[in-house]
């Protein structure tokens, strides 16, 4: 039987019949694909907390050790959580499609009764956010390495746009979401949010808005116009934070420099761009880190046809005699209240920690606006020092 029947059999048998609807569409064969609960069980000693890699919206992440000495990453779906059977399936079968060395490998899944689950390769070096932001972790990230982990994201995302056998919208690029290998290799993780693209299909516009704020596209945050320029936001975005070895926002800071986007743009058209960079670094390649912020400044241009596609990022990474244009003055993070199209919005905090947005359109309907706000729906979230 081919793996995307396998997966809507799996379903239809174990799961309600609409949520079986959603996984009509599979095809390939698998054999290893589906994981015994028993053997999960066993491999991460009953779901233990000292098996517990972190806590995410989707639930919780473990370690486990399978019976043939490999080490797994278990993402098993809360009973509560807000993200159930459509995220699960789109997970599964976007990463069954799609085989990247940038790209975090799904090894199976596990669907009995009301257990759902992935199953992933172990990284042992945790996610990016957790060297990056970390006094203590962040010389581990030499120059060559933040440089290295720039180009690899870039290859994986170009991947995904273009090279993938249909086109992939991750919708959300970000720190947690890169995973980094034993060598400090990244892996792109967290498929939950991503949208298909099949055909010749380039762009489409929704009303069902998630992603992560600081990293979202204003067109999309606010127009939910989405296209793959929303990823290159984001990783433009991701970029200046490897530079700068800061988050996009810290309140932490004064006016000026809070936000990490608007102040890179400022020490640009000062020509002061390399106070930007990591002061924890105690040497770097100039050339490079002035590459990487004009690089991230123009990935982030409020103008969605001056954002180079990944096709262009890749190019101005890996050329030596490719001259960057000069960008244009960088859109505004999507941030929850900016829907425009609304006449009257009212918001709801969820219990994990996310913001759902009603807006009241001039139309007869009333549209749902979903923004996550920490989108800690990922394997890489961490909370503990423990890899995955």
């Amino acid at each position: 039987m081919g793996l995307f029947s396998d997966i809507c059999g799996c379903l239809r048998r174990r799961l309600s019949p609409a949520a079986a609807d959603s996984a009509a569409d599979v095809a390939e064969d698998t054999s290893d694909l589906f994981y015994k609960l028993e053997t999960l069980q066993i491999a991460t000693n009953f779901f233990s907390e000292l098996n517990q890699l972190g806590h995410g919206g989707f639930g919780p992440v473990y370690k486990g050790l399978m019976s043939n000495g490999q080490e797994v990453a278990v993402k098993k779906l809360s009973m509560n959580s807000r993200q159930g059977i459509r995220e699960f399936t789109n997970e599964v079968k976007l990463l069954l499609r799609v085989q990247h060395k940038n790209l975090v490998m799904l090894l199976g899944c596990c669907a009995e009764g009301p257990e759902k689950m992935l199953i992933y390769e172990y990284l042992p070096n945790k996610s990016l956010d957790y060297f990056l932001f970390d006094k203590k972790q962040s010389p581990l990230l030499d120059w060559s390495k933040r440089f290295h982990i720039v180009k690899g994201i870039a290859r994986g995302l170009l991947y995904l746009h273009e090279e993938a056998p249909e086109r992939i919208i991750h919708r959300d690029i970000k720190c947690s979401n890169i995973l980094l290998d034993d060598r400090l290799s990244p892996k792109i993780s967290d498929f939950g949010l991503a949208r298909l693209f099949p055909g010749d299909d380039t762009h489409l516009n929704t009303f069902r808005i998630s992603g992560t704020h600081g990293y979202m596209a204003p067109e999309y945050a606010i127009h939910g116009y989405l296209s793959v320029k929303t990823d290159v936001f984001s990783f433009g975005v991701l970029v200046l934070e490897i530079v700068s070895g800061r988050r996009n926002h810290d309140r932490f800071l004064d006016a000026e420099r809070a936000d990490l986007l608007n102040y890179a743009w400022r020490l640009y058209e000062a020509e002061k761009s390399l106070h930007l960079v990591d002061e924890s670094l105690d040497k770097h390649s100039r050339e490079e880190a002035a590459i990487c912020i004009q690089l991230g400044l123009l990935c982030c241009q409020a103008s969605v046809a001056e954002r180079p596609d990944m096709n262009a990022v890749h190019l101005m990474l890996s050329s030596d005699s490719f001259t960057l244009p000069k960008p244009g003055k960088p859109g505004v993070h999507g941030r929850v209240g900016r829907w425009t199209t609304a006449t009257s919005t009212g918001f709801t905090n969820n219990t994990n920690g996310s913001t759902t947005q009603t807006a009241a359109t001039t139309k007869a309907d009333t549209t749902s606006v979903y923004v996550d706000e920490f989108s800690r729906n990922s394997i890489s979230y961490s909370s503990i020092d423990e890899g995955r």
